[in-house]
């Protein structure tokens, strides 16, 4: 099971209300809660399912998770994590390493600068150079959506050990792109 070909999706929570009673509390804004379904139907349009989700507990990645899940189909419960809030990349990785290896696609959904820092410090750079091009000039907007595939243990992920082979940045229709 170990040498098996694993996914991670990592993906950016989906635009956000300004301010809310906290920060952790901020829902999302209206164009959020389009562009996560469309970027949920655009991972169920790559045939993109996870089989494990980690999402940070704050409220507008719980709400982007609702919106992607629903558009592309899941019934998967997510696990909420406290933690994935506030943390690095290198936490964030920790995280990741602690799947069970019956997982062959995981997402997690999180927050920046750590989901773009986990995925730049990922990525061997032997993917698609097409697909992480925005990406690798530092643009992770809202919605941004990162594909890797590496072989291995969960546990063994470590920077460098990724192929990013997918980017996409979930926008409704006839919305302009937001940074």
């Amino acid at each position: 099971m170990v040498d098996r070909t694993r996914t991670l999706v990592v993906m950016r929570h989906a635009k956000a209300e300004p301010a809310g009673p906290s920060d952790a509390e901020r829902a999302l804004a209206p164009q959020g809660h389009g562009d996560a379904e469309a970027a949920g139907r655009w991972l169920r349009d790559r045939g993109l399912g996870p089989d494990a989700a980690l999402v940070s507990a704050a409220r507008r990645t719980r709400e982007t998770w609702e919106r992607v899940a629903g558009a592309a189909g899941w019934a998967l419960e997510p696990t909420l994590d406290e933690g994935l809030y506030a943390a690095d990349a290198e936490t964030a990785l920790d995280l990741v390493r602690l799947l069970d290896d019956e997982v062959g696609t995981a997402l997690v959904i999180g927050h920046n600068p750590t989901v773009h820092s986990l995925v730049s410090s990922l990525d061997d750079g032997e993917g698609d150079a097409d697909a992480g091009h925005e990406m690798l000039l530092g643009l992770f907007p809202t919605s941004a959506t990162a594909v890797l595939t590496f072989t291995g243990s969960w546990g063994d992920l470590a920077v460098g050990r990724a192929s990013l082979v997918g980017y996409h940045v979930g926008r409704q229709d006839g919305l302009p792109e937001g940074r």
